[in-house]
């Protein structure tokens, strides 16, 4: 098997919500849709981000339904501090909760983090050391 993430599925109590965030609010691209079941959005270069019904993703992978909000971080890296506050800012515009606010990081980055509709952590950073060269090779 590759070291290779294609597809990131988030399960979501209400797709209409997320579809809501993420399509209206923060104006990502839909590649497809099943209206209240799924929802695919262009995340990145060969990268889908799917938001689907708990219920469904939770039967087909044979989970329990978590017992809070998911272990799970989302993370957006950014080429500045001043782009991180404007992201943080346009996510909040979009319904988002601010759930700790930008700063200064002891590593040198500077990072905020906000929830979706459903309470997944987006991590909002810009981390001086992080590099992607032509080939998509990533330096830290």
């Amino acid at each position: 098997m590759q070291p290779r993430v294609d597809l990131i599925s988030l399960g979501v109590r209400s797709v209409d919500a997320s579809r809501s965030f993420y399509v209206d609010g923060l104006g990502w691209p839909v590649r497809r849709e099943v209206r209240g079941e799924v929802l695919f959005i262009q995340a990145n270069h060969g990268l889908i981000l799917s938001l689907w019904d708990a219920g469904q993703m939770q039967s087909e992978a044979a989970t329990d339904p978590p017992a809070g909000i998911p272990c799970i971080t989302l993370s957006h890296n950014l080429g500045s501090a001043a782009e991180v506050d404007w992201v943080m800012a346009e996510a909040e515009s979009a319904g988002a909760t601010i759930v700790a606010a930008p700063k200064t990081q002891p590593w040198g980055g500077y990072t905020g983090y906000f929830a979706d509709p459903d309470g997944y952590r987006w991590e909002v950073a810009f981390n001086p050391g992080w590099e992607v060269d032509d080939g998509g090779t990533v330096t830290l």
